[in-house]
C-alpha cells in the first residue's frame, strides 16, 4: 500500500535519509523508531509531498508520488490523515470547528458538519458537548484525541500518519492514545505510520518496526525481532527501556500497585469536562 524504495534526502548537502526502504501493508501499523534527529519525521514530510527525495521512489497504492504533479499530489494526500506533533489545533477555533475544518473548507452543510463532529468525537472517546469548547480548555490528552478526530473527519482517510502522538503526555493519557491507535486499526481497518522515539509505544502498536540511526535504517522487522536483535546500537537504544521494564516487573513481584483500568476507545467519557 505504501512503499519507500531506496530513498535519499538531504538539506543543503547534509544527508537526512540514506537508502531508506520499507513497505506498509494495508491495515498494518508501521512504526518509525529512533532517537531525536534520526530523520523520523522526515519520512512523513516526504510521504505527504512537502519535500521531494533526492533519489529513490515513494509509492502510494502503486503510484510513485515523486513523479506526481501538484494536482495529482493533492488528490493522493486526501487519502491520508495527519496527526501532527502536539496536536497542532487552531487555538482561535472551537473544538468542533477544528474537527470540521476540512468540511467547512469544502462548503458542506452546517448540519452535516455537526453530525460528523459528534460522530468522530464519540469515536475517539470524547463527549460531543466538547465540540463547543476551545482547545485551551482541554487537557493535553484530550487535545491529542481531538487532533485524531480531525484527521478522521477529513474525508475519512484510509491512512493515518502520527507524528510523535504521545510526546508530552502523562502515562495515562499516552496509554489512551495508543489504545485509540490500535482501536482505529483493528475496528476501522486504518493503515498507519507512527513516528516515535518511545520504545514502549512502538512495541505496543507496531506490526512492523523500522529503526533509524543518523538517517539510515538499522533494523526492520517485528517487535519480537527487535527485542531479540543483537546489533550494538539496538542493544544500547533499548537498554533504558529494558531496565525500566525489569524494575516494574520487580515491583509487581514485590506486590507493587497495579497498572489500573484501561480506557476503551469509542465510549464517551462520563464527564466531558474531565482532565484526561
Amino acid at each position: 500500500m505504501i512503499e519507500f524504495r531506496n530513498v535519499d534526502f538531504s538539506i543543503d548537502g547534509r544527508p537526512i535519509l540514506s537508502n531508506v526502504s520499507f513497505v506498509v501493508q494495508q491495515r498494518q501499523t508501521r512504526v518509525i523508531l529512533g532517537p531525536s534527529g534520526s530523520g523520523k519525521s522526515t519520512i512523513l514530510r516526504l510521504l505527504i509531498g512537502l519535500w521531494v527525495p533526492d533519489a529513490g521512489n515513494i509509492l502510494v497504492h502503486g503510484e510513485d508520488i515523486t513523479q506526481a504533479g501538484p494536482d495529482r499530489l493533492r488528490e493522493i494526500r486526501k487519502a491520508m490523515g495527519i496527526v501532527f506533533q502536539h496536536g497542532a489545533l487552531f487555538d482561535s477555533m472551537t473544538v468542533g470547528e477544528n474537527i470540521g475544518y476540512t468540511l467547512l473548507e469544502d462548503k458542506h452543510p452546517e448540519d452535516e458538519i455537526e453530525e460528523v463532529v459528534a460522530k468522530y468525537l464519540t469515536q475517539v472517546g470524547l463527549h460531543p458537548e466538547i465540540g463547543d469548547r476551545m482547545p485551551e480548555e482541554l487537557s493535553g490528552g484530550m487535545q491529542r484525541r481531538v487532533a485524531i478526530a480531525r484527521a478522521l473527519a477529513a474525508r475519512n482517510p484510509g491512512v493515518l500518519l502520527y507524528d510523535e502522538p504521545t510526546t508530552g503526555l502523562d502515562p495515562q493519557s499516552a496509554e489512551r492514545i495508543t489504545d485509540l491507535i490500535l482501536h482505529l486499526r483493528d475496528t476501522m481497518g486504518k493503515t498507519s505510520i507512527m513516528v516515535t522515539h518511545d520504545i514502549a509505544d512502538a512495541f505496543k502498536v507496531g506490526n512492523r518496526i523500522t529503526v533509524l540511526n543518523e538517517g539510515r535504517s538499522v533494523f526492520e522487522g517485528t517487535p519480537e525481532d527487535l527485542n531479540a536483535a543483537q546489533d550494538p546500537f539496538i542493544a544500547e537504544f533499548l537498554e533504558p527501556f529494558r531496565k525500566a521494564v525489569a524494575a516494574a516487573c520487580q515491583r509487581m513481584d514485590e506486590g507493587g500497585p497495579s497498572a489500573g483500568a484501561r480506557f476503551r476507545p469509542g465510549t464517551p467519557r462520563p464527564q466531558p469536562g474531565g482532565t484526561s
